[in-house]
């Protein structure tokens, strides 16, 4: 393996005051439980949900019988990545396959496809559910060209419904009922599109049975391979 250059960290921090902009979704919390003046070491009980802060959704978050996080391949989670640029997007923007056609050269299997809309910079701000999101068609294009991870910087690829109206998670049942993964939440993102070959790894913790899960996402490129040396 050449040696690596850098490590980008593609994860935002969880904290106490943030990491989840669902009502319904559990939020994070550390809680000191043992310390080292009373029991000789510190020890702390975490509690989160499956899909707060950076993380990875399972096919089975939306489809019945689908694989858990558990079951999933790990060689899928760490690979070359194409990072798609539509910086340009507004607040609620589709993405469109005129936008992604660009890329389609670089979409085969083993390849990741992430979108770096660049709204990470929204995080733990009030406007952050209303980032870009991706058409459902332009979706199952990308999943026909083998394409089995599907990545965003935003809080969703099929964005966050205005208060009253009904989500349809269609972005989400196209990819994950095709076998697919999706990772949401990503960070920094920007930072690897000047890179020629980056590579990334998704990988989630080994839960058993469960529908998603945080993740410490990172991505490396190898000596020379950045600012087109």
């Amino acid at each position: 393996m050449p040696p690596v250059k850098a490590i980008i960290d593609l994860s935002h921090p969880l904290s106490i005051s943030g990491g989840s902009y669902c009502s319904d979704h559990p939020h994070y919390s550390c809680e000191r439980v043992c310390s080292i003046a009373a029991d000789g070491s510190n020890v702390s009980l975490l509690s989160l949900g499956s899909h707060t802060g950076t993380h990875i959704d399972a096919p089975v978050h939306f489809i019945e019988g689908g694989a858990s996080v558990s079951e999933l391949e790990l060689s899928a989670l760490i690979g070359p990545a194409v990072i798609i640029d539509v910086r340009g997007k507004k607040p609620r923007d589709v993405i469109t396959w005129e936008d992604i056609s660009p890329y389609e050269d670089m979409m085969v299997p083993g390849v990741m496809v992430l979108f770096c809309t660049g709204w990470s910079k929204h995080w733990g701000q009030e406007d952050y559910p209303a980032s870009p999101r991706l058409d459902v068609d332009a979706a199952r294009k990308i999943v026909d060209q083998g394409v089995r991870v599907i990545g965003i910087d935003a809080l969703s690829p099929d964005g966050i419904v205005p208060k009253g109206e009904k989500a349809t998670h269609e972005v989400h049942i196209e990819i994950l009922g095709r076998g697919g993964i999706i990772a949401e939440n990503l960070n920094n993102l920007d930072v690897l599109l000047e890179a020629k070959h980056p590579v990334v790894s998704l990988l989630p913790l080994r839960l058993d049975g469960c529908d998603g899960s945080p993740i410490r996402a990172v991505a490396w490129t190898n000596e020379g391979e950045r600012d087109g040396h």
